[in-house]
């Protein structure tokens, strides 16, 4: 069997879209939760749980747009997600952003993990992923600390 490096960097690129739109759902569950927010919780809402997603989303895509044109395969863009039903509640929202952004980072440490960036020889794809989990590490932990504090 013979190693074909194109259908490897077309299932990275397909990866790395797949936690892209997991990113996407984690941005549209915050974006809800802060509608129900008061003013406050919301901007300590925005401040660590949307920002570092939202950096993390944009920083996938251009990643995503970088390889693709790179290697001459076939770019996309991202749509939006939608938010849920607002009987979801603030915290609902917060957990939905949670396992999305839990998902995404799943799909890119089983990226990294499997080697394939490297086998690619892409410095640059490296050094993006590494970026947006770094930016989306700690979600879960941020979100527990924040949904403690509503309704204080």
């Amino acid at each position: 069997m013979t190693y074909d490096v194109s259908e490897t960097r077309q299932a990275l690129l397909d990866t790395v879209a797949e936690a892209i739109d997991e990113l996407a759902v984690a941005l549209a569950a915050l974006g809800a939760a802060y509608e129900q927010l008061d003013e406050h919780n919301a901007d300590l809402l925005e401040a660590e749980l949307f920002r570092p997603i939202q950096t993390a989303y944009g920083r996938a895509q251009r990643t995503h747009a970088a390889f693709a044109e790179r290697y001459g395969l076939p770019g996309r863009t991202f749509q939006p997600a939608t938010e849920g039903a607002p009987s979801t509640g603030a915290q609902g929202f917060v957990e939905v952003a949670v396992e999305a952004a839990e998902f995404a980072d799943q799909r890119l440490a089983d990226l990294q993990d499997s080697l394939a960036p490297i086998e690619v020889g892409d410095p640059e794809l490296r050094a993006g992923l590494s970026e947006v989990r770094t930016l989306i590490s700690g979600t879960e932990n941020r979100a527990a600390r924040f949904v403690q504090t509503l309704g204080r």
